[in-house]
C-alpha cells in the first residue's frame, strides 16, 4: 500500500497526512476549502520544522514528506487512486455518513474506508457502504505526529484482513495499535470522558476550583495534563458530543452530561480553540491561566 487519502484538514487530519508522508506514503489531503488546506499544509511545515530543530529529521526528510502531500478540493478527485482513506471530519454523524456514502462511490472497489471518530459507531458507518467488510476505525490521538496509540475500531461486519493490515499499517507509521470493538466511546472516551464530565461535576458543586481539581489529578494520579486542561484542548464542543452518544447508546445515567457543560457549549465557550473554557487561553498555550469567571 503506498496511496493513502485522508479527508479534512483540521488539526487531525494534517497530523494524519504528515504522518504517512513522513513515512513515505503519497497522501491525497482533501478539503472543500482551499485556504483550509493551505493553513494544514502551513501546519505541516511548522511541525516538521520543529522535528529539524530537534534533530530527529533532516531537511532532505522535510521536503520529502512536503512533496509527497497532493491537496484536493474534490472527494472524486482526490480518492480515485487510494488504497486507503482515512477521514478525519468534523464529529458530526449526519456529515460522516454523507462523506462515506460519496467514498463508497468514489474510491476503488477494493480501497479500505477508515473513520478517525473517536465514538461514532463504525458499524452504522459501514451501513452506508457496499463494503462494510472494509470499513474500520483508525483513532489517532491529538497531537498525531506526537502520540504513539491508534485505536483501531472493528465494526460488527469488518473482516479479519482488514483488521489485520489497519494493524500493520499503524506499526508502519511508528504507533502503537490497540485493536477495540465497536461499542459506543470504544475505550478510549468511554473512560477518559466520564472522568473529564465528573471533574466538571466538582466544578460545578464547588468541590474545588478548576487549578485544584487539575492539580490533584497531575500531583496525585501521575496525569501530565488535568482533566479541565485536557477538555480545554479536546474542545468542550467535542466533550459534550461525545458524551451525548455514550448517554444515547448506553442508556446510562452516569454518562448524562454536566449542566455546566452545556452552557458553557452553548454560550460558545469552547476551551483553547475560542479563546476560554475553564482556561483563558487568549495568551497561548503555554501559559495556563483560569478563566475569569471560574477565579476565587
Amino acid at each position: 500500500m503506498t496511496n493513502v487519502a485522508v479527508i479534512g484538514s483540521g488539526t487531525m487530519g494534517n497530523g494524519i497526512a504528515h504522518v504517512f508522508a513522513q513515512h513515505g506514503f503519497a497522501v491525497a489531503l482533501i478539503d472543500i476549502n482551499q485556504p483550509a488546506l493551505d493553513k494544514a499544509l502551513g501546519t505541516i511545515g511548522k511541525n516538521l520544522d520543529r522535528q529539524v530543530a530537534k534533530g530527529s529529521l533532516s531537511e532532505a526528510d522535510k521536503s520529502a514528506t512536503l512533496g509527497r502531500i497532493t491537496t484536493f478540493t474534490s472527494i472524486a478527485d482526490g480518492v480515485r487512486e487510494a488504497e486507503l482513506v482515512v477521514e478525519a471530519a468534523t464529529e458530526n454523524v449526519d456529515l460522516k455518513l454523507q462523506i462515506f456514502r460519496d467514498l463508497d462511490q468514489h474510491a476503488p472497489q477494493e480501497a479500505i474506508l477508515a473513520s478517525n471518530t473517536s465514538s461514532i459507531s463504525i458499524t452504522k458507518i459501514a451501513a452506508v457502504t457496499k463494503r462494510a467488510d472494509k470499513v474500520i476505525g483508525m483513532h489517532f490521538m491529538n497531537p498525531v505526529p506526537v502520540m504513539k496509540l491508534v485505536e483501531v475500531i472493528r465494526g460488527y461486519a469488518t473482516s479479519n484482513a482488514v483488521t489485520a493490515h489497519i494493524m500493520e499499517i499503524s506499526r508502519q507509521l511508528g504507533k502503537t495499535p490497540t485493536e477495540v470493538n465497536d461499542y459506543p466511546g470504544f475505550v478510549a472516551n468511554r473512560i477518559l470522558m466520564p472522568m473529564i464530565n465528573e471533574a466538571i461535576y466538582s466544578l460545578f458543586e464547588g468541590v474545588a476550583g478548576v487549578e485544584e481539581i487539575d492539580t490533584v489529578m497531575k500531583l496525585g494520579m501521575a496525569h501530565p495534563m488535568g482533566p479541565l486542561q485536557l477538555a480545554d484542548f479536546i474542545g468542550l464542543d467535542v466533550c459534550l458530543a461525545i458524551l451525548r452518544v455514550l448517554h444515547d447508546g448506553l442508556g446510562n445515567p452516569k454518562y448524562a452530561p454536566c449542566p455546566l457543560l452545556v452552557n458553557m457549549v452553548m454560550a460558545g465557550r469552547l476551551g483553547s480553540k475560542s479563546g476560554e473554557g475553564f482556561y483563558s487561553w487568549t495568551h497561548g498555550t503555554k501559559e495556563l491561566v483560569v478563566a475569569e469567571r471560574f477565579r476565587k
